[in-house]
């Protein structure tokens, strides 16, 4: 409690820890838990994007380029998918046939703490959304762009990374959608339990 001698004015107590607090969660929203995970999600991507631009102006060997460039964008889908997917937002998807053939999609998304805080801050979900989001619209405009420009040696190349990087784009958004909806049906489950016994209180209460 900070309080204030000496002064003829009004002497009002006022409690410090609220306001900690509220550092505490801005400073943990804004902070960057996973630097290295944050790193990778764009590092790989980016790569595969700059080599595709610059692979003319550096090497005259297509198969190098298109062997680097598909390196790239395998590494990052396998980063993404099953790391910093996990770390940065706390979800993490996967696609699996059962013993029917028919394909399924599954998904986990990261419990909450006890005390209601998440692990992961809004700085890596701002960095996480952005990367998955942005690339493969990227891919999608050089897909257009070789098929326009009649460059076909090149149009396996985008389409493996269109293929790649949208791959983890539908994934993750079926994870996001799938958590509201269980969230929301949750939800909805909660309130008509809350409003059936308030109709019963009052229907007792009525009755006595």
């Amino acid at each position: 409690l900070l309080q204030q001698h000496g002064c003829n004015d009004d002497i009002e107590d006022v409690s410090l820890f609220d306001a900690d607090d509220d550092v505490s969660r801005r400073s943990k929203k804004s902070k960057i838990r996973h630097p290295v995970a944050s790193f990778f999600h764009l590092f790989f991507r980016v790569s595969a994007i700059v080599v595709y631009l610059l692979c003319e102006l550096l090497t005259s060997s297509f198969i190098a380029c298109m062997v680097t460039i598909i390196l790239l964008l395998s590494c990052d889908f396998w980063a993404v998918k099953n790391v910093t997917g996990r770390l940065m937002v706390g979800l993490r998807w996967w696609n699996q046939v059962d013993d029917d053939g028919r394909s399924h999609w599954v998904f986990e998304a990261r419990k909450v703490s006890a005390q209601g805080s998440k692990t992961s801050s809004e700085a890596e979900s701002r960095i996480f959304w952005l990367g998955l989001i942005t690339c493969p619209m990227i891919w999608v405009i050089f897909a257009f762009s070789a098929l326009f420009s009649f460059k076909v040696k090149w149009l396996a190349v985008v389409v493996m990374g269109v293929v790649l990087q949208g791959a983890n784009l539908y994934g993750y958004i079926r994870c996001k959608v799938g958590s509201r909806k269980n969230l929301t049906s949750m939800a909805t489950s909660y309130l008509g339990k809350q409003f059936l016994r308030q109709t019963v209180a009052k229907e007792d209460q009525t009755a006595s």
